[in-house]
């Protein structure tokens, strides 16, 4: 696979907060942009509350990876499923002087409807773990709790 290039870009606003764009997700037909606020969160001095913070999008990235990973594990894998989602938790603390995402914790929750096919489930969803492409890319402690629900 050749190497893949994603572009952020972010650009102060005022205070504690800036938006955050990528040029490849404007719609170039209607010339909108698919951006975002961003800011320091309301933990730290100067921080805003109700805005997207690093440490979201962090968390975040962890917890979407984990479910693109999932969808394209089930779905090579044939595995039928009702809904897939994910909490997410990151936890920032100061390890050696410094603040670090130092755990994210993820509890996805599969709902399939054939009992036959829990194990699969369970095994597609730590697969699917493993080969994220975000925890492979981080140090943080990766912990998953996953719940399989059978609906009938």
């Amino acid at each position: 696979m050749d190497k893949h290039t994603y572009n952020v870009d972010i650009n102060w606003t005022q205070d504690r907060k800036g938006t955050m764009c990528s040029p490849e997700l404007n719609n170039n037909e209607t010339q909108e942009t698919n951006c975002i606020e961003v800011a320091t969160p309301p933990e730290f001095p100067g921080g805003m509350p109700n805005i997207w913070t690093p440490e979201h999008l962090f968390t975040a990235a962890v917890s979407s990876c984990l479910m693109t990973t999932f969808l394209a594990i089930a779905g090579f894998s044939k595995l039928e499923f009702v809904s897939f989602k994910c909490g997410s938790k990151g936890i920032l603390e100061k390890v050696d002087g410094k603040f670090v995402i130092s755990e994210v914790l993820l509890f996805p929750e599969v709902v399939i409807t054939d009992e036959s096919k829990r194990d699969r489930a369970q095994r597609i969803i730590e697969k699917a773990e493993k080969a994220c492409l975000i925890s492979n890319s981080i140090t943080s402690k990766i912990t998953m709790e996953t719940k399989i629900t059978i609906q009938n």
